[in-house]
């Protein structure tokens, strides 16, 4: 049994499994260089990923979110390149690709365009509101049995009452 050191190993992070599975599926896709991207910050809270997408078009693209990872597709129909044409150099590439971007929770994609091979993926973070709240405290309930009840006495009003014969 080998025993596996996890950033997230502390007591202290609950429920945080899931990041722990989205870092190895970044590890995974890390090395992939096709197509290239830039990264953008748009304003205060708007970020565009940019992806070099040349030779694709629309619907030779996909853009899809699952649980906040956003994949996008690119998918050429294979008649394409067989065209009847004799490629003396072939610097465009037009190969299948996947790419994918882990999204923070708060991000959304609010447009996705295609503009002069250039694919633009715009984002917004979304400021939640606060959802802070007040736990009650409950506690257990004494046993009516184990303590007795102790009643107040008035000693000042038993004190200035005249005894009756």
């Amino acid at each position: 049994m080998t025993t596996r050191l996890s950033l997230f190993d502390s007591p202290l992070f609950l429920g945080f499994d899931h990041f722990e599975q989205t870092f190895d599926r970044l590890k995974k896709h890390a090395s992939e260089g096709y197509p290239p991207y830039n990264i953008e910050q748009i304003g205060e809270s708007g970020l565009r990923i940019t992806l070099a997408v040349a030779g694709f078009s629309m619907d030779n693209l996909e853009v899809e979110i699952d649980q906040n990872q956003l994949t996008i597709r690119g998918r050429q129909p294979e008649e394409a390149d067989e065209e009847g044409r004799v490629y003396l150099h072939r610097g465009i590439a037009g190969r299948q690709f996947q790419r994918s971007f882990v999204l923070a929770d708060g991000i959304e994609v609010v447009d996705a365009s295609l503009d002069n091979g250039l694919l633009h993926i715009d984002m917004q973070r979304i400021i939640p509101e606060s959802t802070a709240r007040q736990i009650k405290i409950k506690g257990k309930k004494p046993d009516s049995g184990s303590i007795k009840k102790l009643e107040a006495i008035d000693l000042k009003s038993t004190r200035e009452q005249p005894k009756e014969d």
